[in-house]
């Protein structure tokens, strides 16, 4: 008999990820299944996944041609090393991410997770300007209120104080553009109008005070999600693009939420027509049913740190998991069903009507601000005096309750639903949040 099968569930020992444990372990709320757009709570309710996961299963949850995929690869080939050795899959998935975004980005580097993708991104444009001979290239430059996971070097050039609280100074010398957060842009739909090329100038600060010389790149994600969704201003990223030309400096695009249909497009590099110099990926590349992450690097950037080291190991870096046989199964078979259910498409088609439905919220009680762009979107409340965050926590508890699963960041409410989401099921979500809004005091 097994020897734990009577024993009763302790919720103690598992020490949760960006979780409050006290008040969770209280008061947990539990998911044991999920299908399409919904999970199944421990007490058998289905409740509406407004979040994709954590902005991850964008074709919906439990799809059959990705289970069948992961399952059939363990049968086959359940690991098999990269370093050194190799197997089929990591290659053609590697060649299909080529056909999908920026022809100039040629080349894919696997890692297992979105905070991988951006240390590792880090890496690769430090190990470019030294190969480069501009060994004095080390300076990166991220954006205040930014995430860029929960890595040393992605936690260095992100923005968001809280974060790195209990962690000391940074690895590695870093600086930050101002956030693109202008109050003057409240309630806009879509793209802000206000601010962008100014907010991009913020570079040219500095690079007078740094030196143009001794910056390596610029990381920021095309929209700021974990902060709140904050989406750019119109010019914006375009701005970026050129100062970073004009410098010499690498511009990163941490694409781990937008990418895969997010905003209607295989990325916000293709929605905005802009090609970085380096994109990180994650969640939605595998629909988040095996982790797993990578950095696209352009042609140039692969070719200076190949090409010109000696004979041997060109870059010293890598994880045991990189390009695991079952996640590029998981992968590919994702990238088959976003192609054949034409989820990008969808997304695109869908989001006037989001627009529309998200900003009927901006008379509800506490609602200070809404942001959108594709099938992404932001409520805002108000801050309760003496209690930041509360408020936002009391709204993620009470839709849960009420059959709907939201993100909070803050007082935001951040919203990203998988792209098989309806009509029908973007009225739910919205309706069933409305009447929490008006539960909160």
């Amino acid at each position: 008999m097994d020897a734990f099968a009577n024993r009763p569930n302790d919720l103690a020992s598992f020490w949760m990820p960006y979780t409050a444990n006290r008040s969770f372990k209280a008061h947990p709320r539990l998911c044991v299944s999920a299908k399409g757009m919904y999970y199944t709570a421990g007490d058998g309710r289905l409740i509406l996944d407004g979040t994709a996961g954590l902005w991850c299963v964008n074709a919906g949850h439990g799809d059959p041609r990705i289970v069948g995929a992961i399952q059939k690869q363990a049968a086959a080939l359940d690991y098999a090393p990269n370093f050194q050795f190799g197997h089929p899959l990591a290659f053609s998935l590697a060649n299909r991410l080529t056909e999908l975004f920026p022809s100039a980005l040629k080349h894919a580097f696997f890692t297992n997770s979105g905070s991988e993708a951006v240390d590792s991104a880090l890496k690769i444009a430090l190990a470019y300007h030294v190969a480069n001979g501009e060994e004095e290239r080390t300076l990166l430059v991220g954006r205040q209120r930014g995430y860029h996971g929960s890595g040393f070097g992605g936690t260095a050039v992100g923005g968001i104080e809280r974060n790195k609280a209990q962690f000391g100074a940074a690895v590695h010398p870093v600086d930050h553009l101002r956030h693109t957060h202008l109050p003057e842009n409240a309630f806009s739909k879509g793209a802000p109008d206000h601010g962008g090329p100014e907010l991009a100038d913020d570079l040219e600060r500095l690079v007078e005070l740094h030196g143009a010389s001794s910056i390596a790149a610029v990381i920021v994600e095309p929209i700021a999600g974990s902060t709140g969704v904050l989406v750019p201003p119109k010019g914006y990223l375009h701005r970026l693009r050129t100062i970073c030309d004009k410098h010499g400096i690498l511009l990163i695009f941490d694409e781990v939420i937008t990418a895969f249909g997010r905003l209607g497009a295989s990325s916000a590099a293709d929605y905005y027509g802009i090609v970085p110099d380096i994109m990180t990926l994650a969640k939605g590349m595998t629909n988040a049913a095996v982790p797993m992450g990578a950095v696209m690097t352009s042609g140039r950037i692969y070719d200076t740190v190949v090409e010109s080291s000696p004979a041997g190991i060109e870059l010293f870096h890598g994880y045991t998991y990189s390009g695991h046989p079952l996640a590029c199964a998981a992968a590919l078979a994702t990238l088959d069903v976003y192609r054949e259910d034409e989820l990008f498409e969808n997304a695109g088609m869908l989001a006037p009507i989001w627009e529309e439905r998200l900003h009927k919220l901006a008379d509800r009680p506490h609602v200070v601000d809404i942001r959108n762009l594709g099938l992404i979107g932001a409520v805002e409340l108000a801050p309760r005096e003496g209690a930041p965050g509360a408020r936002g926590i009391e709204a993620m508890e009470r839709a849960f309750e009420a059959g709907l699963m939201i993100r909070v960041t803050g007082d935001t409410i951040a919203l990203s639903p998988p792209l098989i989401i309806s009509e029908a099921e973007i009225e739910t979500l919205f309706s069933t949040l409305e009447t929490v809004l008006r539960t909160i005091d």
